[in-house]
């Protein structure tokens, strides 16, 4: 009877059962030059997945900044500290996204009027007040968006 053979998992089954291990192995293997090895289809999903995550989270920002922006321009009367640190954050974490990647702006410029929409339910959802409160059009444009000062009247 012979020994049973310990389970030698490709880079690619690797994947599947421990990621993080993955990730060590596939950044070895680049670091080495050993790119036969490197599980290339799971890195190039990974890779795209990366780029989707970074849009989500621009997207996920400006939704917050413009909400609060409506809440702030129509319910002025219970504006709070919290509201105008939650603009003054999600500014940062926009101009961050800038600085890291610049090619996002393009990117910020297309999703504004998608992503006001949005804004527009969720400050009709706080504020209670109807949805048509809020003009269908975004009354921010993209620089007013990401002035540090900016508050609208």
């Amino acid at each position: 009877m012979t020994a049973p053979q310990p389970t030698v998992f490709t880079n690619s089954h690797l994947y599947d059962q421990d990621f993080y291990l993955w990730i060590e192995t596939t950044a070895k293997q680049l670091k080495e030059g050993r790119f036969s090895e490197v599980d290339l289809e799971n890195l190039i999903e990974e890779i795209e997945c990366m780029g989707r995550s970074e849009k989500q989270a621009l997207e996920s920002n400006l939704v917050v900044l413009l909400m609060h922006l409506l809440k702030y321009k129509y319910q002025h009367e219970k504006c709070s500290n919290s509201w105008k640190c939650s603009i003054r954050e999600h500014r940062r974490r926009l101009r961050r996204a800038f600085k890291e990647s610049p090619s996002l702006k393009a990117y910020f410029q297309e999703v504004l009027p998608e992503c006001y929409q949005d804004a527009r339910k969720q400050a009709s959802d706080e504020t209670g007040l109807p949805l048509d409160t809020f003009p269908v059009d975004s009354p921010f444009n993209a620089d007013e968006c990401l002035i540090e000062d900016f508050l609208p009247n």
